[in-house]
């Protein structure tokens, strides 16, 4: 037993005199002190198979070495520490440096603007719904009036999915608006109805500073006995001052659009430019908001209301372009960018 613990000792100094960083230091400390398969730990445990009248001896013995090796780790660790070993300095903490702190996400600007607006359009009883992106052809075009001849679909060039008919299923394509909901929701609430359809919406357009294949959309859509367009007005007004908080020039033009009859064009004085001219109004000083109308008595029969008894209107809202005049963006691309230098202003 006596050679023993003289011989643990020699082996433990000499491997920690070879140490070289912080790694290997771990790791004779491990070797020797481990609890449960530490060298030290199992010299212990065999002092208790000692004779009795021995056992004193090599238990004072085995604690000398215990202390003699704890010390000579700690010079070790000194040595390490300040004599410029690089592994130990980059794992060495220091704690009364200033730690920048965590950085949290936060959400788009897009969907800052749309909850704005979800929570004004639930202060007016409007429910918020939600469909699919991957749509059918009928849902899209039919149901809204825009049947495969009529000349309204060459303004929304499609992202078809699968144009095929000749398998007999319904075309699927990728919505070109959130209008589909009001049909669908028409379907499932029936009369009277009040809902808002905010979405991600699709269209093969050219790109420029006020052109995006990809970009958001808010439908609204009112549906009760004698509904008039002074209610789609006055919706319309609760709304902009609402998301503006501030007084903003709109104009109404006469517009044509299938699934409503009379059909305006909602102008809003170009925030950017104060009405002079920019890229984003094209140089005449207003922004085409949101296409709006009654609801047309075909569309109504679509969604199993009957148009004799009940009337509505229905806007669609260009939700990006609503977040570039709230904050100034002259750059439609800039929100669909991912640029974080861009989105983090925000």
């Amino acid at each position: 037993m006596d050679l023993d613990i003289k011989k643990i000792k020699e082996q433990a100094i000499k491997e920690i005199e070879g140490v070289k960083n912080s790694e290997e230091w771990e790791q004779i400390k491990n070797k020797y002190f481990s609890r449960k398969s530490g060298e030290l730990a199992k010299l212990l445990k065999d002092i208790k198979d000692v004779s009795e009248d021995l056992r004193p001896k090599f238990g004072a013995m085995a604690n000398q070495v215990k202390d003699e090796l704890e010390k000579a780790l700690d010079i070790k660790m000194s040595e390490l520490k300040y004599k410029g070993n690089g592994n130990l300095e980059r794992d060495f903490i220091d704690v009364t440096l200033n730690v920048e702190k965590y950085k949290l996400g936060h959400l788009h600007p897009v969907t800052q603007i749309s909850m704005e607006l979800e929570d004004i359009f639930k202060s007016m009883g409007f429910m918020i719904l939600d469909g699919p992106e991957l749509e059918s052809d009928y849902y899209n075009f039919e149901a809204l009036n825009i049947p495969s001849w009529h000349p309204a679909r060459d303004t929304q060039d499609t992202f078809y999915i699968d144009p095929l008919t000749s398998s007999g299923h319904d075309p699927q394509l990728l919505r070109t608006h959130t209008s589909p909901v009001q049909v669908r929701a028409m379907q499932k609430y029936g009369a009277p109805l009040r809902c808002v359809v905010p979405g991600r919406v699709f269209r093969n357009e050219a790109t420029d500073a006020s052109h995006e294949h990809t970009f958001y959309q808010l439908e609204g859509l009112m549906i009760d006995k004698d509904i008039s367009i002074s209610n789609l007005i006055a919706v319309m007004k609760e709304l902009l001052s609402g998301i503006f908080k501030t007084e903003v020039k709109v104009r109404l033009r006469p517009g044509y659009f299938p699934f409503v009859e009379p059909g305006f064009e909602l102008d809003i004085q170009c925030l950017i430019c104060g009405g002079k001219g920019c890229p984003v109004c094209k140089q005449s000083g207003w922004v085409e908001l949101l296409p709006c109308g009654l609801v047309h008595p075909n569309v109504l029969k679509y969604g199993g209301i009957d148009p004799k008894k009940y009337s509505g209107f229905a806007f669609g809202l260009g939700l990006t372009r609503l977040v570039m005049m709230k904050y100034k963006i002259d750059d439609i691309r800039l929100l669909q960018s991912g640029d974080l230098r861009f989105l983090n202003q925000f």
